[in-house]
């Protein structure tokens, strides 16, 4: 078996298995007195780290020079897609027992949920674009539709921000790590256009 094919199982076997041991702890009732509360709370932590993970390929192929890691990319992506899933189902079967009505009532009145709503949108849009055929189709719009990731954790982290009651600490950790991740980003963006903006001089 080829040595990418070895990773991207142990990539896969690696991501999932968050969601199997949470599957576990709850068929064995070891989430405590709240599991659903504790699902809806896993799930949304994974969907976060699993974005830090996507977006951290660019950055440890550029600096570290990992570059077996850019063909898993994608798989890390759709795994923060799957988490997101988890945790928006999670949330609406066992808190609020798929009532539409009172899904949009805390909707308009919770903003940390108007905050994870787009956010999840966004990685379902990414989602359904991220097959070869729809690179194609897109073209040079594909780039710009999937830099919306880091909208997406943005909001992502908003999402935690305004949800949280006692203590901050895992806001400001995600805080730190998505302004880091934004950071690259945006350095090298401004660094790329910059280049562009040089005219060769002519010759007197």
């Amino acid at each position: 078996m080829p040595s990418t094919l070895w990773r991207r199982v142990i990539l896969a076997v690696l991501m999932l298995a968050p969601f199997a041991w949470i599957s576990y702890a709850a068929v064995t009732q070891q989430l405590g007195a709240d599991p659903a509360k504790t699902i809806v709370l896993f799930t949304g932590e994974w969907t976060i780290y699993s974005l830090f993970f996507t977006l951290s390929v660019s950055p440890l192929v550029r600096f570290l020079k990992w570059r077996w890691l850019m063909p898993h990319r994608r798989m890390l992506g759709l795994f923060a897609l799957f988490y997101a899933l988890c945790h928006l189902l999670s949330y609406m079967v066992f808190i609020l027992g798929l009532d539409m009505s009172r899904f949009l009532s805390e909707l308009a009145k919770r903003p940390y949920i108007t905050a994870g709503a787009p956010a999840i949108l966004i990685l379902i849009a990414l989602g359904v674009t991220s097959t070869q055929g729809m690179m194609r189709r897109l073209g040079k719009n594909w780039q710009r539709l999937h830099k919306l990731v880091y909208v997406a954790l943005f909001l992502g982290w908003i999402h935690v921000l305004w949800q949280v009651r006692s203590s901050y600490f895992d806001a400001v950790l995600y805080g730190v790590i998505t302004a880091l991740l934004l950071g690259i980003r945006l350095y090298w963006t401004a660094k790329k256009r910059r280049k562009r903006g040089k005219k060769p001089l002519s010759n007197c």
